[in-house]
């Protein structure tokens, strides 16, 4: 297994910078999103281009780190149409650099009715919604085929694809071959379901097997009638258990500290590495 993390959670900007930071905690490489921690290059179309594209992937390359994914995330049933648009057209530009930036994979949530957060909406559930995602993905991974690509999709409790279920019947209906999963265990928890997270996790594994293409790891502590995320280790996940669960169905997983920042990333790395030399010495 490997473990990771956002470039951005890392405080730093530029590539230079990254590798240096992966090389003080000792972390195999990145999820990127080039506008969150490249200088120069913001959330526009043409502002990250090919011959920067390259430089990032040869300065990670030749430090040994991986970029595992590129994050273009985007709300693609935003009420505001110009905003969905707008997204889809950054995944796509992504789509096209990816073969520059070493790492031929975009990923995105699905998105939510709220609009800006992307939070509950009950039209978030329905049919509608559903086919909304479909049909956008559905367009972005034939243009990712065009172009070497794939597409990766994420679900969450709040967002249209808000069980691994619903996540599984919409990539079926897809019915693409570059379209891979991103499980964020986290993302599918609640006041209502947190105690069965175990459960939700056997039950992605369940559906999806090897197919997960990385897993987003978190943590959280119960808040009043809320859940709270965490850094990593420190709240109430059994990472003994998610990581035996991760190991057992990917042996080769890339998993992916997210919103583990500062000085909490070193005690997270080092929690999580006890636990995966742990298992993988057995």
């Amino acid at each position: 297994m490997k473990l990771m993390i956002r470039a951005h959670d890392l405080a730093v900007k530029g590539e230079d910078n990254i590798v240096r930071k992966l090389d003080e905690y000792g972390l195999d490489g990145i999820q990127l999103v080039a506008y969150k921690c490249i200088d120069g290059v913001g959330y526009t179309e043409g502002s990250l281009t090919s011959e920067r594209a390259k430089n990032i992937a040869e300065t990670l390359r030749d430090a040994g780190k991986q970029i595992a994914l590129l994050g273009a995330y985007f709300n693609p049933v935003h009420p505001t149409r110009e905003k969905s648009m707008h997204g889809e057209s950054m995944f796509r530009e992504y789509l096209s650099l990816s073969r520059e930036l070493g790492c031929p994979i975009v990923g995105s949530e699905t998105g939510s009715y709220m609009g800006d957060p992307w939070g509950y909406h009950p039209d978030n559930r329905t049919e509608e919604a559903r086919d909304r995602v479909v049909a956008t993905f559905t367009a972005l991974s034939d243009y990712a085929s065009e172009v070497g690509a794939s597409v990766a999709i994420e679900g969450a409790f709040n967002h249209v694809c808000y069980s691994p279920d619903v996540l599984y019947n919409v990539v079926k209906r897809i019915g693409r071959d570059n379209v891979r999963v991103i499980f964020d265990l986290y993302n599918y928890l609640d006041i209502s379901n947190y105690t069965n997270a175990y459960s939700i996790l056997n039950r992605g594994h369940e559906l999806y097997g090897s197919d997960i293409l990385l897993y987003h790891l978190k943590d959280f502590t119960v808040d009043g009638d809320r859940l709270k995320q965490c850094p990593v280790g420190q709240g109430i996940l059994d990472y003994r258990t998610v990581l035996g669960e991760i190991y057992a169905h990917n042996p080769n997983a890339v998993l992916v500290l997210e919103g583990t920042v500062g000085e909490d990333i070193p005690g997270a790395v080092s929690y999580l590495r006890g636990i995966m030399d742990n298992i993988t010495s057995k």
